[in-house]
């Protein structure tokens, strides 16, 4: 819940504003969009990658705002204050790194337990089933994330994995006010090198792991994996929870004092979670594990060698909060899957199809070694590559799929402005041989395909797109959905 204060209060550890410039306009209601400014909020004009809020001052002022917060780029101006229809326009320089700050500054939070995952892959089945633990555990979780924000059972739409700071703030605030005790919360890389989450105060924070993705943001992996660690070393984490299965996880795990490392493998030291057994099976996953909280064994209904790690992150993160252990150990049995992440669906006498948000090459990788084990037919994959972004992965993607899997279908996956055509040429490029490979540009005919192909004892990954329902062509967003094509082509009904 906000606590309104006045302009100069809110901008007081920024500003030193003179008594006779006080600012005694009171501050209620932060927007960065201009358009959903309305009479008595303040307008944040601050300039984005994509749009420069600063152009449009004049349209938040016209539609009621009391006051704008604007983002200036030269030093002398930081500190002036400008009226204009006798409305003040404060200017700050380097505003866009302090966003987190104010708005937290108006909205603190008091009851509600953060806690950050970051990561290539993985973020979004640990934060959930951090909160589904959280919840059979009497305490009440919410999430913020790639599938959406909120509690589990009515999760609302996010545009992005995670949202401006000022979007945050505000959504926390309200989840608290709706009794949230914890929030688990997706990091991405753009969230943490554009100050998004800068004044968070973390419980925990976990990293999963680090693949290529994003680099046409981040621009080399060197970068990206900055991105990532710094989530650890220059934001707020009371206590890390790191991968050291991953390269560099293991590499971030030695400079961090307070890190419990998490492994499949075996720690002689004893710090930190490790498996010491895994058995995989059509049923799930037992995982028999030692370290600094003790041993236990405990069975959960998911598959894939990625998920015994996502799922043992999971339960270091629980521990490490204090949550006794044999609560979860006997709650274990009750996790379900996460949607459209190795999400099964099954009709008598035909193939399996799983429905997995892989688009990247590890994801895709894991994703495929994962359901060799489950598989006694063929393995299907089906995935395309998004245009408009890294292009390097694509021939990386087909690669992968060409040695794992035994029938391969190249599809579309949100090609924006490239053309279809191109981006799977790209893909073959990578294959051995392309000719084996089945080119189907629409997605729910290309399960169809495979379906009409393929033998019940047949498994059949349809990558990409796992939760999403909508499909990117040219500039138009098109409701489409991978896990409703499953339901409908199995005859199956939600």
């Amino acid at each position: 819940m906000a606590q309104p204060m006045t302009a100069t209060e809110l901008l007081s550890p920024w500003l030193d504003i003179s008594a006779e410039n006080s600012l005694d306009i009171v501050v209620k209601k932060l927007e960065l969009d201009s358009r959903l400014v309305s009479s008595g909020s303040t307008f944040v004009a601050v300039k984005g990658h994509v749009v420069d809020g600063r152009d449009f001052i004049d349209s938040a002022i016209r539609q009621g705002a009391n006051a704008v917060i604007a983002e200036t780029e030269e030093l002398d101006s930081h500190g002036k204050i400008e009226w204009r229809r006798n409305i003040p326009i404060i200017y700050i320089s380097n505003l866009s790194q302090y966003l987190s700050h104010i708005a937290s500054r108006l909205m603190p939070l008091k009851h509600n337990r953060l806690i950050a995952v970051t990561g290539t892959n993985g973020k979004t089945t640990i934060t959930q089933l951090i909160a589904q633990w959280l919840d059979l555990s009497g305490k009440k979780c919410a999430v913020l994330g790639t599938t959406g924000n909120g509690f589990l059972e009515a999760l609302q739409p996010a545009a992005n994995t995670t949202g401006h700071a000022l979007e945050i703030q505000d959504v926390l605030s309200a989840l608290e006010q709706q009794g949230a005790k914890y929030t688990a919360m997706e990091v991405s890389s753009h969230g943490l090198v554009q100050g998004r989450v800068k004044a968070q105060q973390f419980e925990v924070g976990v990293f999963s792991n680090l693949s290529r993705d994003h680099l046409d943001y981040h621009g080399s992996m060197e970068q990206y994996a900055l991105a990532k660690r710094s989530l650890f070393t220059e934001h707020n984490c009371a206590r890390a929870v790191i991968n050291i299965d991953d390269p560099i996880g293991a590499s971030l795990a030695k400079e961090i004092k307070s890190c419990i490392p998490v492994s499949l493998s075996l720690i002689a030291s004893g710090q930190g979670v490790y498996a010491t057994s895994i058995k995989y099976a059509s049923t799930g996953i037992e995982l028999t594990f030692s370290g600094q909280f003790g041993e236990g064994c405990f069975t959960v209904p998911l598959v894939g060698e990625f998920n015994a790690s996502n799922i043992l992150l999971a339960f270091a993160t629980l521990l490490s909060l204090g949550i006794e252990k044999n609560q979860l150990l006997g709650s274990a049995g009750q996790l379900q899957s996460v949607l459209g992440r190795m999400e099964l669906f099954q009709a008598e006498s035909k193939a399996k199809v799983i429905v997995d948000y892989a688009h990247t090459p590890d994801a895709l990788e894991k994703a495929l070694l994962a359901l060799k084990r489950h598989c006694n037919g063929k393995l299907w994959v089906i995935f395309g590559c998004g245009g408009d972004r890294d292009k390097g992965k694509r021939p990386m993607m087909a690669a992968i799929g060409e040695s794992l899997a035994d029938e391969v279908i190249l599809t579309d996956d949100n090609p924006r402005s490239e053309s279809p055509i191109e981006i799977v040429k790209d893909m073959l490029a990578g294959m051995t041989l392309p000719t084996k490979a089945t080119v189907e540009h629409d997605r729910y005919q290309a399960l169809a395909y495979a379906l009409r192909h393929s033998c019940a004892d047949d498994i059949i990954l349809l990558a990409g797109k796992g939760h999403e329902d909508y499909q990117i062509i040219d500039d138009k967003t098109l409701h489409y959905s991978d896990r409703e094509s499953a339901l409908q082509l199995l005859e199956l009904t939600q």
